[in-house]
């Protein structure tokens, strides 16, 4: 050999060189898994709380539901297991549907009205030429800071068939006979419906004024010097731009909207001419509602419990169509 050393000498050499190197890298390896430890153990030492807190206040209640949903249990007698009883009972109970039609109608008739009107809003009060611009928002803003519980007993007594204002305002402008509202079949959903948009109209319209400030204003300038017009400049490039938070602000409203409880509650129990909540003849029980007569009227736990988990499993549903749907990837 060239370097007139031994074979063996050599073959040594490189043979510990591999062995310390290799040893090295083992080193480094379980130095940087420890690493990866600590990490994972701080992590979900801060996460701990809020994990606690997930599984004892949605996680165990949402078991437990469903665990009661399986037994007929009237809260004075013994449990009975039922099995699947009590949501085949649910498909031929015709209040079931009911609520669900409503439910379903209530959905329809605010969700978009509430988009709409937020959207619009926010659109005016995002111009810069626009004078007073924070008291607008503040007054838009004012009905979601409301108690809904307060802000319904105001809407039912402007709504009241008799002495309500609204009635008296529709007399004075000349029509006679005007609509019995809350005392209604027909009328008593709308009235709350309107009720319902009001309250909601200043949360979507904050959640599209913070989506609308983070699109670059250079986008917008630069349609504009392309010769968009305002509708183009909204529909190519702001309506794109805004699509997280309108994909957001459809999966909160929906949500609200399946779970919706104290306003149609207030406004349809009491008065002069409606007794029972989702009244009357139960136009307006929407489902939480129907879930509460189940459980805390009829004391009928059992299958109030599986209603909620249908709920449940109905509002889990429509988000994820919502999201499939609607969400579009998007870049600047």
């Amino acid at each position: 050999m060239s370097s007139g050393r031994p074979l063996f000498i050599l073959v040594g050499r490189d043979a510990m060189v591999n062995r310390n190197l290799a040893w090295a890298l083992e080193r480094e390896k379980g130095l940087r898994i420890r690493r990866q430890v600590r990490m994972w153990i701080w992590a979900y030492g801060f996460m701990a709380p809020s994990l606690i807190l997930f599984a004892l206040i949605v996680l165990y209640p949402s078991m437990e539901a469903f665990r009661l949903s399986l037994y007929r249990w009237s809260l004075f007698g013994e449990k009975e297991f039922v099995g699947l009883a009590n949501y085949q009972r649910m498909v031929r109970d015709p209040l079931f549907w009911q609520s669900l039609k409503v439910t379903c109608i209530w959905t329809l008739g605010v969700v978009p009205w509430v988009m709409v009107l937020g959207m619009l809003t926010a659109l005016a009060l995002n111009q810069p030429w626009l004078p007073g611009r924070g008291v607008f928002r503040t007054i838009y803003f004012v009905p979601v800071m409301t108690s809904v519980v307060a802000s319904a007993f105001v809407w039912r007594w402007l709504f009241e068939p008799t002495f309500g204002v609204v009635n008296w305002i529709l007399r004075q402008i000349g029509i006679v006979d005007p609509p019995g509202w809350l005392a209604s079949t027909t009328w008593a959903l709308p009235a709350l419906m309107t009720a319902g948009i009001w309250k909601q109209v200043g949360y979507a319209m904050v959640l599209f004024l913070a989506g609308l400030q983070t699109i670059p204003r250079e986008l917008r300038e630069a349609a504009e010097i392309d010769g968009a017009n305002p509708w183009q400049i909204f529909w190519h490039v702001t309506l794109p731009l805004l699509n997280p938070t309108v994909v957001f602000v459809a999966v909160i409203l929906v949500i609200n909207a399946f779970r919706v409880f104290s306003i149609p509650y207030v406004m349809t129990s009491g008065g002069f001419t409606y007794l029972t909540p989702g009244g009357p003849l139960n136009s307006t029980r929407v489902f939480v509602l129907h879930i509460y007569d189940l459980a805390w009227k009829q004391f009928d736990f059992g299958y109030g419990a599986a209603n909620a988990i249908v709920l449940l499993l109905m509002i889990m549903t429509v988000t994820l169509i919502q999201l499939r749907i609607l969400q579009r990837p998007f870049e600047y």
